[in-house]
């Protein structure tokens, strides 16, 4: 809904612009016509009211898909090169912070078995490095966990973890309290009426747990994972084997992890070396 919204908002704000710019009513024709010149004079345009290079990206895609919708999957559409945007770290959080929001999330829970699920799902999350959809994406045939789990990832990829024995122990409790039959076919994890988990109702979850305890807004399901990752290099693990159970199809994506840790401990030293200031 989110997306629908921004990317209405990017159509109607080029509309305008393009009848600024070109002083006259927009139609489809007139879209048709649009070349990257115009585009170029769009994004200039909204440069002025203090878009970023992230922002500028998102606009640009925005536009492609509105212009793909009016002239159809066979229009030729202008070839622009977006902005270079800048990719952020991961934002980890602390062991401690990570089980308190993984206790809470479980004890907001209206039902017993709800909060057993809760806790199971984002134990996965944190305790495996498992992406929210992946977790969600597990069906009855999981169980019993054993000491290691087969996951798909993107693009169809598959990757074997190693599941910690806290991790079966709430994944066994979960299904020992669920209400719903767990067919291998079926979801694993099942929301209130018994179909399948929706990741909203997740995140709803995790935003008032983190709310309660004075979190962050980084405190997200994902960042659960970045934890795991975040937690596990400073712990010794070499980036292959982190690779390999983040599931990333190159190195490159998992080294961005040694600039979180190199992060951290540099904010630790400025805040503990008496030196530092």
């Amino acid at each position: 809904m989110h997306t629908v919204r921004a990317y209405t908002a990017t159509a109607e704000r080029f509309c305008a612009f393009l009848e600024s710019y070109r002083g006259g009513a927009v139609d489809a024709a007139g879209l048709a016509r649009v070349d990257a010149a115009d585009i170029r004079a769009f994004l200039s345009d909204r440069r002025g009211d203090g878009l970023t290079n992230a922002s500028a990206a998102r606009e640009l895609s925005a536009l492609r898909a509105f212009l793909r919708f009016v002239g159809g999957p066979e229009a030729a559409l202008p070839v622009l090169r977006g902005p270079r945007v800048k990719k952020g770290l991961p934002r980890p959080v602390t062991p401690a912070e990570a089980m308190a929001l993984v206790s809470d999330v479980a004890g907001q829970a209206r039902q017993e078995w709800i909060g057993a699920r809760d806790f199971a799902l984002l134990l996965l999350l944190y305790g495996a490095g498992l992406r929210i959809g992946e977790a969600l994406a597990l069906t009855g045939a999981a169980l019993p966990l054993g000491e290691v789990l087969r996951v798909t990832g993107k693009r169809g990829k598959t990757r074997i973890v190693p599941i910690l024995p806290a991790i079966r122990a709430a994944v066994l409790r979960y299904a020992t309290l669920c209400p719903f039959d767990l067919d291998p076919d079926g979801p694993l994890f099942r929301g209130l009426r018994g179909g399948a988990l929706d990741s909203g109702v997740v995140r709803a979850s995790v935003r008032s747990a983190r709310r309660a305890l004075g979190l962050p807004e980084r405190t997200t399901p994902h960042a659960l994972r970045h934890s795991f990752a975040t937690h596990l290099l400073a712990g010794g693990a070499d980036l292959r084997s982190l690779q390999e159970l983040l599931g990333h199809a190159s190195l490159a994506s998992t080294q961005i992890y040694t600039a979180v840790d190199a992060a951290q401990l540099l904010d630790i030293y400025r805040n503990a070396h008496p030196r530092a200031g």
